[in-house]
């Protein structure tokens, strides 16, 4: 059945020819998210910032692999015109979660991947390492409302190791955690004890593992699927130091967004966009600069990693 089912996603799939190669000569690569481009800045900032990420995957000895649905195929590794006509058409192209996948590929559509839906198709293509710039996870309320990011399912049970900031601070962490580890997915801190909340380097949360290079980082990941443990990990790296936002400043900017968004009933998936948006705002920009520091940073160890898997 497995075989079938491989045989079906098989006519769906379009790698390029560069990451095809990569993977057949064992040599690294990194998968890369495509929401980040359609949703998460505007144009030609996001292309822009897209390239470069996929330069400083180049530069650290890997492949980039960016991967979005396009005319209902799931393409892993986008050519600069993909890249740009995803930045140019922006939140026109649906956010797609596993849920929504069906869907957008049955009628043809366009699609840009989240975390989840990257990781999906990422296992499938056989690309194991994935830089992005925070995870979802469970939302301020969550233990009434359920609101829970499909992110944490999926890491749950595909085997793709996600290189983020943390998770995104406006969500609740503590919950976020504790759903991480009733499901088994190991958080592994990148030289630091602490959670990463994404614009900052630490939070209140201790995390159970600090390790210190991207060797031994490779020889965790590895050793876990070896070990027949289904289902991805998460190595949290911090911002780096110059980046990184006054942790008060970001707290005090997030709960002001959280109430606004309560106040005006905005729920679901509208509610990351609409938050990071006021942080935006409420931080004159800096917070947008922040969010592609990050990213560049992840890439960089991302590539580090898949070099020495």
């Amino acid at each position: 059945r497995g075989d079938e089912n491989m045989k079906n996603f098989m006519k769906y799939l379009e790698v390029s020819q560069e990451v095809k190669e990569a993977l057949e000569n064992n040599k690294p690569v990194v998968a890369l998210e495509s929401t980040i481009i359609s949703h998460g800045m505007p144009y030609p900032q996001n292309c822009e910032t897209a390239l470069k990420v996929e330069k400083v995957i180049r530069d650290n000895g890997a492949i980039p692999a960016t991967i979005a649905i396009l005319n209902g195929k799931l393409k892993v590794g986008l050519s600069e015109t993909e890249i740009e006509f995803l930045g140019k058409e922006g939140s026109k192209i649906t956010k797609v979660s596993r849920r929504d996948l069906a869907y957008i590929v049955a009628n043809n559509l366009h699609g840009a991947t989240t975390v989840a839906t990257t990781m999906i198709i990422a296992e499938l293509a056989g690309v194991k390492i994935f830089a992005t710039g925070g995870i979802g996870g469970a939302h301020r309320g969550a233990e009434t409302t359920m609101d829970i990011s499909a992110d944490l399912e999926e890491l749950a049970n595909t085997n793709v190791a996600v290189i983020c900031a943390g998770a995104k601070s406006i969500l609740d962490l503590g919950l976020t955690l504790e759903y991480l580890e009733t499901h088994g997915v190991p958080v592994l801190g990148y030289q630091t004890k602490k959670l990463p909340a994404f614009y900052t380097r630490e939070s209140e949360f201790d995390l159970d593992y600090k390790i210190d290079t991207p060797e031994e980082l490779a020889r965790i990941i590895s050793t876990k699927w070896e070990l027949g443990l289904n289902g991805g990990v998460v190595v949290a790296n911090p911002i780096p130091v110059e980046f990184s936002m006054d942790y008060n400043l970001i707290t005090e900017s997030i709960e002001n967004a959280v109430k606004e968004a309560e106040k005006n009933g905005i729920k679901g998936k509208e509610t990351t966009p609409f938050l990071l948006a006021k942080i935006k705002e409420i931080t004159k920009g800096a917070s947008l600069e922040a969010n592609i520091q990050l990213v560049y940073n992840n890439a960089k160890l991302a590539s580090e990693i898949a070099r020495n898997m």
